[in-house]
């Protein structure tokens, strides 16, 4: 496939390197709203409480109680705005761009005309270096057309991953995005539990308590700029990095720890969900063999059409 023909299927390029400013401003907001859902959500197992999700126009935190209203939070990347929205009907509208201490402080001021009144941890989770966010005017890049471009992508993994999570009969999270490493990502689980590593900190002691078999996609960070899909099992298994997996773009990483299949790569690919769906199949059934998890999981019929 050609980059014109990926373009017009919905899978655009994605260099880390030219889109790196806008991404990590956008990594900031997120953390900004993902923050008001882990403040005023109950704590679920593995922190199913703190992941935002993927709309038609962007992502949502999805609703969050406030006493006896709801509120969510939605980054349109279409309009390019942050709309925050109660459920009687008030609403707060700020425009996505400038510094990530204008953002918060913008964000925790239209709160409190809602009457919404939350206190959160104002230092960024899971980044190296991070910079509290009323002080963070490092990061004040936000370009409409790299943000655009992110979406598509992200839209377009994220239909993929939705066909992949309904071919599971076990517990298994829906399709999330998780705002502090800043990628999308399901996770299947045997039912048993793990332990995590000895002096583990809290968020992989909480979110490591479960067997598991991870699989997702994230756009590039500075420790590996490289958009990629990954999958994993956890806790790790001594021979899963020499299984044969497909498509043959697809590698072992050691640096990772995780099966890696790079999305330019996939994309440029003659049919690219395919060779993602090769991908997500294949890494689970290397992983699970090794896990021992029951073949019938993924062992799912699907009813025949309905006659007129």
């Amino acid at each position: 496939m050609t980059d014109a023909q990926a373009e017009l299927d919905g899978w655009p390029a994605l260099p880390y390197e030219e889109w790196r400013p806008t991404r990590d401003t956008l990594h900031m907001y997120a953390q900004v709203v993902g923050k008001l859902r882990l403040a005023l959500s109950p704590f679920e197992p593995e922190w199913a409480n703190v992941p935002l999700y993927v709309t038609a126009r962007g992502l949502s935190t999805s609703p969050i109680p406030v006493h006896l209203h709801t509120i969510d939070a939605e980054f349109d990347l279409i309009d390019h705005a942050l709309t925050l929205r109660r459920s009687d009907g008030a609403r707060e509208r700020r425009p996505l761009g400038g510094s990530v201490a204008d953002f918060y402080n913008d964000v925790m001021a239209a709160l409190r005309r809602m009457g919404v009144d939350v206190a959160i941890s104002v230092v960024p989770s899971e980044v190296s270096d991070p910079i509290p966010f009323p002080d963070d005017r490092t990061h004040d890049t936000y370009i409409a057309d790299h943000a655009s471009r992110f979406f598509r992508a992200l839209s377009a993994v994220d239909i993929v991953l939705k066909q992949y999570h309904a071919r599971f009969r076990g517990r298994t999270t829906p399709v999330q995005f998780f705002w502090g490493t800043f990628d999308l990502a399901v996770t299947r689980y045997s039912g048993r539990p793990a332990s995590a590593p000895p002096h583990a900190g809290v968020i992989a002691r909480f979110g490591g308590d479960a067997e598991q078999i991870c699989a997702g996609w994230w756009s590039g960070d500075e420790r590996r700029p490289t958009p990629a899909f990954f999958s994993y099992g956890y806790p790790a298994q001594e021979g899963l990095a020499a299984a044969t997996v497909r498509p043959e773009v697809a590698a072992w990483s050691a640096a990772a720890g995780e099966f890696l299949l790079p999305y330019e790569a996939a994309r440029t690919q003659a049919d690219p969900p395919r060779a993602i769906r090769e991908f997500l199949d294949s890494t689970y059934d290397a992983a699970a063999t090794l896990m021992r998890w029951d073949p019938e999981l993924t062992h799912v019929v699907e009813p025949a059409p309905a006659r007129t």
